[in-house]
């Protein structure tokens, strides 16, 4: 197969030999007759070859590289890739029937997520290049799963900016009725059509045991969303409040729970700042806080007013504490560092007039690896802190 030709500036065979597989729009010299979602050779101004990568046409991403060689993206280059992003996960998660089975960069098919419930799957396919590919890609995870289901949640605001249509829709079997699934002993229930990303949250499966071993007492767990900290809290806390702004959210915790015979938790729908300013000014005290906040920064541009939030949301919680106490705080905006993040929870804890130690420094679980060159992977920050 004969690949079209795409030139690029030094600074991007720079950024390449870095080992980050993107290149901006601005970096790009010769486009040559590429058409969106081809995969392209990429050159450098003396027509080295760098490397083959999909093609954007709209996107100030202009290339994503696939490979640092000249290859044939087909469906067996495809079904290389996804089995030794499974070999992966049958490493790092062996006890569970619901994770991130392709993370995109990280497992060197930028563009695409997969994630497994069960038996069924859910993907998204976020630029062109892996959009064009959509049913090779669902051909592939057919042979290799045998998935009751494969469905398309392809509503991420990103395809806007690959001008491609946000839209969900089934490309294999049927969805099932009921749908759940084993994280850490406990169930879940899975809505692939309307829940949250894909369908629940799969990033935090090892931070809510690491907030279980520390939990103690009465509990608060704010943005609780679908109970994920809340129920694996239960079992070590005499009661846990779980907190959302979402009624729809709630009502999915609250099943949840229902469903793992749990029935210490109390859920509450409001605002998370508000309640704190509540608790505070009524004088309640909590053994365990959870803070999980959606991306207050979901661009470099929000960061500043993202650092303001975080850091007036710890302090509220700060003050709710008892001595001893633990208070677990999480940012996924990949905008603010954990740097950032230590360093506004630091001014939180000095406004409280609080002690704070580190008990443990965590990131997303092992089913979203991080990309040492590409620090775009590393987006989920997860603090374990003790009140002294």
């Amino acid at each position: 197969m004969t690949h079209k030709e795409v030139r690029v500036n030094r600074k991007a065979a720079a950024r390449v030999a870095s080992g980050h597989p993107w290149i901006f729009s601005s970096d790009v010299l010769d486009r040559g007759d590429a058409s969106p979602g081809d995969a392209v050779h990429v050159v450098d101004p003396g027509g080295r070859l760098l490397g083959t990568a999909h093609y954007s046409s709209t996107s100030l991403i202009s290339l994503r590289m696939l490979s640092p060689r000249s290859e044939t993206v087909d469906k067996e280059f495809l079904l290389g890739r996804l089995k030794s992003s499974h070999d992966y996960r049958r490493m790092v998660a062996p006890d569970t029937d619901a994770y991130r089975a392709v993370y995109a960069e990280a497992d060197q098919l930028p563009g695409l997520i997969v994630d497994r419930y069960g038996d069924c799957l859910v993907m998204q396919t976020l630029d062109q290049g892996m959009d064009l590919q959509i049913a090779v890609i669902a051909e592939c995870l057919v042979r290799m799963f045998a998935p009751r289901v494969i469905v398309a949640r392809n509503d991420a605001a990103v395809r806007s900016r690959e001008g491609l249509p946000l839209e969900t829709r089934i490309l294999h079997g049927e969805v099932p009725g009921d749908i759940r699934v084993t994280m850490n002993g406990l169930s879940f229930q899975v809505d692939l059509i309307g829940g949250q990303k894909t369908g629940i949250f799969l990033d935090q499966r090892e931070n809510y045991l690491a907030a279980a071993r520390w939990a103690r007492g009465k509990a608060l767990d704010c943005f609780t969303c679908t109970g994920g900290f809340a129920l694996h809290l239960a079992s070590r806390c005499e009661t846990v409040e779980a907190v959302d702004s979402s009624a729809a959210s709630l009502r999915a915790a609250a099943s949840n729970a229902q469903a793992n015979g749990i029935s210490n938790i109390h859920f509450l729908e409001a605002n998370a700042f508000d309640l704190l300013a509540g608790h505070a000014a009524a004088g309640r005290r909590f053994r365990t806080i959870v803070l999980d906040p959606p991306a207050f920064a979901k661009s470099r541009s929000a960061v500043e007013g993202a650092l303001r939030g975080y850091r007036e949301i710890n302090l509220r919680a700060l003050k709710l504490l008892e001595p001893g106490g633990v208070m677990v705080t999480c940012s996924c905006s990949h905008h603010v560092s954990e740097a950032m993040l230590l360093e506004v929870v630091a001014q939180a804890s000095l406004d409280a007039n609080r002690t704070v130690r580190v008990l443990e420094r965590r990131t997303q679980a092992l089913d979203h690896p991080i990309l040492l060159t590409v620090p775009e992977t590393h987006y989920l920050k997860c603090l374990v802190l003790q009140v002294i």
